[in-house]
């Protein structure tokens, strides 16, 4: 029993070497809210030095769930003193330096043998790294949705987009702000992420805002985040995206229906690295790389005074323009390769392909909304089919053919004997293969995409082919 005693009065005498090791930090609070006494995790955690927080209220902390819970309480000043413990509760606390930090807290009350309460212990728990493994996962999950492809995640043989991969590629080594043009559907956010995953800050955060899809109230509680309280509806802290992205890439989508106002704020970012959270006067500092996608012509916009001359020169140091489906029709093939393997592997469906005849509607389409709109295409020919070829019937009413409508006119890019020698060796190949365009490639020595392609070019009927 004596040596038990003994045993206690040594742990009590080096209590407080004891709690010094802990990696979570701890704070012992009195039952007036004053902070009593910090550990050394703690102190490393917020920034703050022992003495400057002792004595203190608890509230330095600017914990938002501790808000929350103080304003819920009853006749105690907080939650904790009413309910005796908190468990596990994740929230922000601000350090030193304004900055947020995202902790798991636990709390409990301390009292005496005879119940009365001596105070309460609370400890954080650092979960940032949870927090930015929790952001990679959600972006990593819209890139697979976006699926794969030749040239991160973009798919194009044509010449017009190996030069735009060769501009992604050098706009990756800059830090300047990049701006990618495109109509609707021409892969703008593929573009971009292509810049942040090539470029120097590719292990950094990859933060992307839609800017046309929030309204001028909720844009600046987006971009540079808001304390508690700082206006109706802000019950916690909110980290803004442009600290989010610290060290890496934020990727502003429809830059183009920013407001004048906010233009002005971003333009001010870009040129000082700095912002002010709402609700808060103390400056952040960001190190960020701007990337842009609009499918607007801001030079237009400018004329018009709707867009600030100012925020235009300083987003458009690197322009790249994506160019439509419609300009680059040899890639249709390609693409439909790969959204069918992908649209089979999800569906489970024996899809085979595209019929000859099916594939020609494509290429004579126009494509008003670009690569999407293909692939939205081939979705619902995916719903219409069971097995095998997709066929003319399996796609929308838009594609409707009328008896006797022509075929595509062939391309005029060979020379006539070229040409004539070129289709004769493509009919023969079809001949020998049964029609089957993968074993003609083979036959040819070409790929079953440059197959797709001159049958295209020289109006090939597979049918009349295969029967003659």
């Amino acid at each position: 029993m004596e040596e038990g005693d003994m045993n206690e009065r040594e742990i009590n005498r080096y209590w407080k070497e004891i709690i010094n090791t802990m990696n979570d930090g701890l704070v012992l609070i009195g039952p007036d809210g004053t902070i009593m006494m910090v550990n050394r995790a703690l102190e490393r955690l917020t920034g703050y030095d022992r003495q400057e927080i002792l004595g203190r209220p608890c509230t330095a902390f600017n914990c938002d769930a501790c808000e929350i819970a103080r304003n819920r309480g009853k006749s105690k000043w907080c939650l904790l003193f009413e309910e005796g413990v908190l468990s596990t509760k994740q929230c922000m606390i601000m350090r030193k330096d304004g900055s947020y930090l995202p902790v798991l807290k636990n709390a409990s009350l301390l009292k005496d043998d005879e119940g009365a309460v001596l105070g309460a212990v609370e400890t954080f728990t650092d979960v940032t790294e949870i927090y930015k493994r929790d952001r990679k996962i959600e972006e990593l999950s819209r890139q697979l949705d976006a699926g794969g492809g030749r040239f991160q995640g973009m798919i194009g043989e044509s010449a017009a987009m190996q030069r735009i991969f060769g501009i992604l590629e050098k706009a990756a080594q800059s830090d300047a702000p990049v701006i990618v043009y495109g109509e609707s559907g021409t892969g703008k956010e593929l573009a971009a992420r292509a810049v942040h995953d090539l470029g120097r800050r590719k292990d950094g955060p990859y933060i992307q805002v839609n800017c046309a899809a929030l309204n001028e109230s909720l844009l600046e509680s987006e971009f540079f985040g808001h304390v508690k309280g700082a206006f109706t509806g802000a019950y916690r802290h909110r980290e803004g995206r442009f600290e989010a992205a610290h060290g890496g890439d934020v990727f502003l989508d429809e830059i183009g229906d920013v407001p004048l106002s906010m233009q002005v704020k971003l333009l001010r970012v870009l040129e000082t690295k700095q912002f002010e959270r709402v609700g808060d006067h103390r400056p952040v500092s960001v190190d960020i790389r701007l990337i842009a996608a609009t499918n607007r012509d801001l030079e237009k916009l400018v004329r018009e005074n709707r867009f600030r001359e100012d925020f235009f020169f300083r987003i458009n140091v690197i322009p790249i323009h994506l160019p439509p489906l419609r300009q680059r029709m040899e890639d249709v093939p390609l693409l439909v390769e790969h959204f069918i393997r992908q649209l089979r592997s999800r569906s489970g469906k024996d899809i085979t392909g595209l019929s000859p005849d099916a594939m020609q509607l494509l290429m004579s389409y126009s494509w008003p909304g670009n690569v999407r709109e293909l692939k939205s295409v081939l979705e619902y020919a995916f719903v219409i089919a069971e097995k095998g070829p997709l066929r003319p019937d399996h796609l929308p009413a838009t594609f409707a053919r009328r008896e006797g409508d022509p075929c595509p006119r062939p391309l005029a890019d060979a020379h006539p004997r070229e040409e004539d020698d070129e289709r004769t060796a493509l009919v023969e190949a079809l001949r020998q293969a049964g029609g089957n365009q993968t074993r003609a490639a083979t036959i040819l020595g070409i790929s079953r995409v440059t197959v797709w392609n001159r049958m295209r070019k020289y109006g090939i009927d597979l049918k009349r082919v295969i029967t003659s």
